[in-house]
Protein backbone atom coordinates (compact mmCIF):
# COMPACT_ATOMS: atom_id res chain seq x y z
CA UNK A 1 0.00 0.00 0.00
CA UNK A 2 1.06 3.58 -0.70
CA UNK A 3 -0.03 6.58 1.29
CA UNK A 4 0.86 10.06 2.52
CA UNK A 5 1.87 10.87 6.08
CA UNK A 6 -0.61 13.37 7.55
CA UNK A 7 0.52 13.34 11.17
CA UNK A 8 3.58 12.29 13.12
CA UNK A 9 3.51 11.84 16.89
CA UNK A 10 6.67 10.24 18.16
CA UNK A 11 6.99 6.88 16.41
CA UNK A 12 3.33 6.70 15.34
CA UNK A 13 2.26 7.97 11.93
CA UNK A 14 -1.17 8.66 10.47
CA UNK A 15 -1.07 7.56 6.82
CA UNK A 16 -3.84 8.44 4.34
CA UNK A 17 -4.38 6.56 1.08
CA UNK A 18 -5.86 7.88 -2.18
CA UNK A 19 -9.07 6.00 -1.34
CA UNK A 20 -9.41 8.06 1.88
CA UNK A 21 -8.47 5.20 4.19
CA UNK A 22 -6.46 6.13 7.28
CA UNK A 23 -3.93 3.79 8.90
CA UNK A 24 -1.98 4.07 12.14
CA UNK A 25 1.54 2.99 11.29
CA UNK A 26 4.85 2.36 13.01
CA UNK A 27 8.15 2.04 11.19
CA UNK A 28 10.58 -0.83 10.93
CA UNK A 29 13.53 -0.51 13.26
CA UNK A 30 16.05 -0.38 10.42
CA UNK A 31 14.84 3.14 9.55
CA UNK A 32 16.59 4.35 12.68
CA UNK A 33 19.99 2.93 11.66
CA UNK A 34 20.27 4.07 8.05
CA UNK A 35 22.36 7.12 8.94
CA UNK A 36 19.42 9.53 8.91
CA UNK A 37 20.73 12.33 11.11
CA UNK A 38 17.32 13.55 12.13
CA UNK A 39 15.00 13.16 15.09
CA UNK A 40 12.29 12.04 12.67
CA UNK A 41 13.20 9.70 9.79
CA UNK A 42 9.66 10.16 8.44
CA UNK A 43 7.95 13.55 8.18
CA UNK A 44 4.49 14.91 7.43
CA UNK A 45 4.08 15.08 3.66
CA UNK A 46 6.19 11.98 2.97
CA UNK A 47 4.93 9.40 0.50
CA UNK A 48 5.43 5.98 2.08
CA UNK A 49 4.93 2.30 1.34
CA UNK A 50 3.37 0.30 4.15
CA UNK A 51 2.11 -3.18 4.94
CA UNK A 52 -1.32 -3.70 6.51
CA UNK A 53 -1.00 -5.64 9.76
CA UNK A 54 -4.62 -5.41 10.90
CA UNK A 55 -7.22 -4.31 8.33
CA UNK A 56 -10.08 -4.13 10.86
CA UNK A 57 -8.18 -1.86 13.25
CA UNK A 58 -6.39 0.01 10.42
CA UNK A 59 -2.89 -0.76 11.68
CA UNK A 60 0.16 -0.98 9.44
CA UNK A 61 3.93 -0.77 9.33
CA UNK A 62 5.96 1.51 7.06
CA UNK A 63 8.85 -0.18 5.24
CA UNK A 64 9.82 2.34 2.55
CA UNK A 65 9.82 6.09 1.97
CA UNK A 66 9.83 7.62 -1.51
CA UNK A 67 12.36 10.27 -2.45
CA UNK A 68 11.32 13.75 -1.28
CA UNK A 69 11.13 16.57 -3.80
CA UNK A 70 11.94 19.00 -0.98
CA UNK A 71 11.65 19.52 2.76
CA UNK A 72 11.92 22.17 5.45
CA UNK A 73 14.34 21.42 8.25
CA UNK A 74 15.45 23.06 11.48
CA UNK A 75 17.98 22.41 14.19
CA UNK A 76 16.77 19.93 16.76
CA UNK A 77 16.69 20.47 20.51
CA UNK A 78 17.73 16.83 20.81
CA UNK A 79 21.51 16.99 21.24
CA UNK A 80 21.98 13.41 20.04
CA UNK A 81 20.71 14.38 16.58
CA UNK A 82 21.40 17.37 14.36
CA UNK A 83 18.08 18.21 12.76
CA UNK A 84 14.32 17.91 12.68
CA UNK A 85 12.40 17.70 9.40
CA UNK A 86 9.32 19.89 9.77
CA UNK A 87 7.55 18.75 6.58
CA UNK A 88 8.23 17.52 3.05
CA UNK A 89 6.94 17.67 -0.54
CA UNK A 90 5.71 21.25 -0.18
CA UNK A 91 4.43 23.51 -2.97
CA UNK A 92 4.23 26.77 -1.05
CA UNK A 93 5.32 28.10 2.34
CA UNK A 94 3.34 30.86 4.06
CA UNK A 95 5.58 32.65 6.56
CA UNK A 96 3.59 34.44 9.27
CA UNK A 97 5.19 37.66 10.52
CA UNK A 98 4.04 39.95 13.32
CA UNK A 99 5.86 43.09 14.55
CA UNK A 100 4.67 42.50 18.11
CA UNK A 101 2.97 39.87 20.29
CA UNK A 102 5.10 37.98 19.27
CA UNK A 103 7.89 39.85 17.50
CA UNK A 104 9.31 38.32 14.32
CA UNK A 105 12.86 39.50 13.71
CA UNK A 106 14.35 40.12 10.24
CA UNK A 107 17.00 37.45 10.83
CA UNK A 108 14.31 34.82 11.48
CA UNK A 109 12.51 35.83 8.27
CA UNK A 110 15.73 35.58 6.28
CA UNK A 111 16.65 32.18 7.69
CA UNK A 112 13.29 30.77 6.64
CA UNK A 113 13.67 32.33 3.18
CA UNK A 114 17.14 30.85 2.71
CA UNK A 115 15.92 27.42 3.81
CA UNK A 116 12.90 27.44 1.48
CA UNK A 117 14.78 28.90 -1.47
CA UNK A 118 17.50 26.24 -1.13
CA UNK A 119 14.82 23.66 -2.03
CA UNK A 120 12.93 25.79 -4.53
CA UNK A 121 9.84 26.28 -2.35
CA UNK A 122 7.84 29.41 -3.12
CA UNK A 123 7.43 31.51 0.02
CA UNK A 124 4.76 34.14 0.66
CA UNK A 125 5.12 36.47 3.64
CA UNK A 126 1.90 37.12 5.58
CA UNK A 127 1.88 40.10 7.93
CA UNK A 128 -0.89 39.05 10.28
CA UNK A 129 -2.89 41.05 12.88
CA UNK A 130 -2.85 44.26 10.81
CA UNK A 131 -6.00 45.36 12.61
CA UNK A 132 -3.97 45.62 15.83
CA UNK A 133 -0.90 47.51 14.60
CA UNK A 134 0.14 50.84 16.10
CA UNK A 135 1.33 53.65 13.83
CA UNK A 136 4.99 52.76 14.44
CA UNK A 137 4.28 49.07 13.78
CA UNK A 138 2.57 49.93 10.49
CA UNK A 139 5.66 51.91 9.49
CA UNK A 140 7.90 49.00 10.45
CA UNK A 141 5.83 46.50 8.46
CA UNK A 142 5.87 48.84 5.45
CA UNK A 143 9.65 49.00 5.82
CA UNK A 144 9.91 45.18 5.81
CA UNK A 145 7.48 44.84 2.89
CA UNK A 146 9.59 47.26 0.86
CA UNK A 147 12.71 45.18 1.50
CA UNK A 148 11.16 41.87 0.49
CA UNK A 149 9.00 42.98 -2.44
CA UNK A 150 12.04 44.66 -4.01
CA UNK A 151 13.84 41.30 -4.12
CA UNK A 152 10.88 39.39 -5.51
CA UNK A 153 8.93 38.04 -2.54
CA UNK A 154 5.15 38.28 -2.37
CA UNK A 155 3.92 40.02 0.78
CA UNK A 156 0.37 40.33 2.02
CA UNK A 157 -1.22 42.16 4.94
CA UNK A 158 -3.91 40.02 6.56
CA UNK A 159 -6.08 39.81 9.64
CA UNK A 160 -7.46 36.44 10.65
CA UNK A 161 -9.65 38.11 13.29
CA UNK A 162 -11.20 40.61 10.85
CA UNK A 163 -10.94 38.25 7.84
CA UNK A 164 -8.96 40.80 5.83
CA UNK A 165 -7.41 39.51 2.56
CA UNK A 166 -8.12 35.88 3.46
CA UNK A 167 -9.61 35.37 -0.01
CA UNK A 168 -6.21 36.22 -1.50
CA UNK A 169 -4.55 33.59 0.69
CA UNK A 170 -7.11 31.00 -0.44
CA UNK A 171 -6.35 31.78 -4.10
CA UNK A 172 -2.67 31.04 -3.49
CA UNK A 173 -3.46 27.76 -1.71
CA UNK A 174 -5.86 26.11 -4.18
CA UNK A 175 -4.72 22.74 -5.56
CA UNK A 176 -1.44 22.91 -3.66
CA UNK A 177 0.23 21.52 -0.55
CA UNK A 178 1.14 24.47 1.64
CA UNK A 179 2.75 24.90 5.03
CA UNK A 180 2.11 27.62 7.59
CA UNK A 181 5.24 28.48 9.57
CA UNK A 182 6.33 31.13 12.03
CA UNK A 183 6.58 31.68 15.77
CA UNK A 184 3.94 30.43 18.20
CA UNK A 185 1.12 32.94 18.56
CA UNK A 186 1.30 34.48 15.07
CA UNK A 187 -2.06 33.02 14.01
CA UNK A 188 -1.27 29.88 12.01
CA UNK A 189 -3.82 27.59 13.67
CA UNK A 190 -6.35 30.43 13.87
CA UNK A 191 -6.24 30.84 10.10
CA UNK A 192 -6.70 27.09 9.54
CA UNK A 193 -9.75 27.20 11.82
CA UNK A 194 -11.11 30.09 9.78
CA UNK A 195 -10.56 28.20 6.52
CA UNK A 196 -12.29 25.12 7.94
CA UNK A 197 -14.14 25.71 11.26
CA UNK A 198 -14.82 21.98 11.64
CA UNK A 199 -11.15 21.33 12.38
CA UNK A 200 -11.25 23.27 15.67
CA UNK A 201 -7.48 23.38 16.16
CA UNK A 202 -6.34 24.39 19.61
CA UNK A 203 -5.02 27.95 19.84
CA UNK A 204 -3.42 29.86 22.69
CA UNK A 205 -2.90 33.41 23.83
CA UNK A 206 0.40 35.25 23.61
CA UNK A 207 2.05 35.65 27.01
CA UNK A 208 1.93 39.26 28.20
CA UNK A 209 5.10 38.73 30.19
CA UNK A 210 7.45 37.71 27.39
CA UNK A 211 5.31 38.40 24.30
CA UNK A 212 5.78 34.81 23.13
CA UNK A 213 3.08 32.46 21.96
CA UNK A 214 2.16 29.33 23.82
CA UNK A 215 2.98 26.10 21.97
CA UNK A 216 -0.47 24.70 21.21
CA UNK A 217 0.64 22.83 18.07
CA UNK A 218 3.17 20.25 19.25
CA UNK A 219 3.41 18.08 16.12
CA UNK A 220 3.14 18.96 12.44
CA UNK A 221 -0.12 17.82 10.85
CA UNK A 222 -1.64 18.03 7.37
CA UNK A 223 -5.32 18.74 6.69
CA UNK A 224 -7.52 18.56 3.59
CA UNK A 225 -9.41 21.80 3.06
CA UNK A 226 -12.78 22.09 1.34
CA UNK A 227 -11.56 24.32 -1.50
CA UNK A 228 -9.11 21.74 -2.86
CA UNK A 229 -6.00 22.53 -0.85
CA UNK A 230 -3.85 20.69 1.65
CA UNK A 231 -2.31 22.59 4.55
CA UNK A 232 0.40 21.58 7.00
CA UNK A 233 0.20 23.23 10.40
CA UNK A 234 3.65 23.25 11.99
CA UNK A 235 4.71 23.82 15.61
CA UNK A 236 5.85 27.33 16.45
CA UNK A 237 9.57 27.79 15.95
CA UNK A 238 11.73 29.84 18.29
CA UNK A 239 14.91 29.57 16.25
CA UNK A 240 15.44 28.55 12.67
CA UNK A 241 18.86 26.98 12.12
CA UNK A 242 20.25 26.08 8.73
CA UNK A 243 21.12 22.46 8.03
CA UNK A 244 22.66 20.92 4.89
CA UNK A 245 23.80 24.31 3.58
CA UNK A 246 27.54 24.95 3.41
CA UNK A 247 28.97 28.30 4.43
CA UNK A 248 30.04 29.15 0.88
CA UNK A 249 26.56 28.32 -0.46
CA UNK A 250 24.55 30.71 1.71
CA UNK A 251 25.30 33.71 -0.54
CA UNK A 252 23.56 31.90 -3.43
CA UNK A 253 20.21 32.17 -1.67
CA UNK A 254 20.20 35.96 -1.38
CA UNK A 255 18.56 37.20 -4.59
CA UNK A 256 20.06 40.68 -4.42
CA UNK A 257 23.65 39.45 -4.16
CA UNK A 258 23.42 38.00 -7.68
CA UNK A 259 23.23 41.48 -9.21
CA UNK A 260 26.48 42.67 -7.62
CA UNK A 261 28.75 39.68 -6.98
CA UNK A 262 30.60 39.98 -10.32
CA UNK A 263 31.98 43.28 -9.07
CA UNK A 264 33.89 41.62 -6.22
CA UNK A 265 37.67 41.46 -6.50
CA UNK A 266 37.72 37.74 -5.62
CA UNK A 267 35.58 35.12 -7.35
CA UNK A 268 35.19 33.19 -4.08
CA UNK A 269 34.34 36.29 -2.04
CA UNK A 270 32.20 35.51 1.01
CA UNK A 271 31.28 39.20 1.33
CA UNK A 272 32.57 39.20 4.89
CA UNK A 273 36.03 40.75 5.44
CA UNK A 274 37.43 40.68 1.91
CA UNK A 275 38.73 43.91 0.30
CA UNK A 276 36.92 45.50 -2.64
CA UNK A 277 33.70 43.55 -2.01
CA UNK A 278 30.86 44.76 -4.24
CA UNK A 279 28.22 43.44 -1.83
CA UNK A 280 29.55 45.49 1.08
CA UNK A 281 29.71 48.53 -1.18
CA UNK A 282 26.07 47.97 -2.18
CA UNK A 283 25.12 47.81 1.51
CA UNK A 284 26.99 51.06 2.19
CA UNK A 285 25.19 52.90 -0.61
CA UNK A 286 21.77 51.47 0.32
CA UNK A 287 21.28 49.25 -2.73
CA UNK A 288 21.24 46.15 -0.52
CA UNK A 289 19.30 46.21 2.76
CA UNK A 290 21.49 46.41 5.85
CA UNK A 291 19.17 44.07 7.76
CA UNK A 292 19.48 41.44 5.02
CA UNK A 293 23.26 41.74 5.10
CA UNK A 294 23.31 41.38 8.89
CA UNK A 295 21.19 38.25 8.56
CA UNK A 296 23.65 36.88 6.03
CA UNK A 297 26.60 37.49 8.37
CA UNK A 298 24.78 35.75 11.23
CA UNK A 299 24.29 32.68 9.02
CA UNK A 300 28.01 32.57 8.25
CA UNK A 301 28.70 32.34 11.97
CA UNK A 302 26.18 29.45 12.19
CA UNK A 303 25.57 30.01 15.88
CA UNK A 304 22.80 28.64 18.10
CA UNK A 305 21.20 31.86 19.29
CA UNK A 306 17.50 32.29 19.80
CA UNK A 307 16.40 34.08 16.64
CA UNK A 308 13.52 35.90 18.24
CA UNK A 309 16.05 38.62 19.11
CA UNK A 310 15.36 41.70 17.04
CA UNK A 311 18.35 43.23 15.28
CA UNK A 312 16.84 46.66 15.65
CA UNK A 313 16.91 46.82 19.46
Amino acid sequence: MIGTVYKSTGNLYSVHTDSNEVYKCNIKGKFRSFGIKSTNPIAVGDTVHFQILNKKESIGIIYEIEKRKNYIIRKSVNLSKISHIIASNIDCCFLFVTPNNPTTSPVFIDRVLVATRSFGIETIILFNKIDLYTKSEIEYVDYLKNIYTKIGYKCLNISVLKEINIDKVIDKMKDRISIFTGHSGVGKSSLINLLDPQLQLKIGRVSEQNEQGQHTTTFAEMFNLKFGAKIIDSPGIKGFGLIDIEKNEIRNYFFEFELHKDGCKFNDCLHENEPKCAIKQAVDNGTISESRYKSYLSMLVNDNKNYRTDFWN
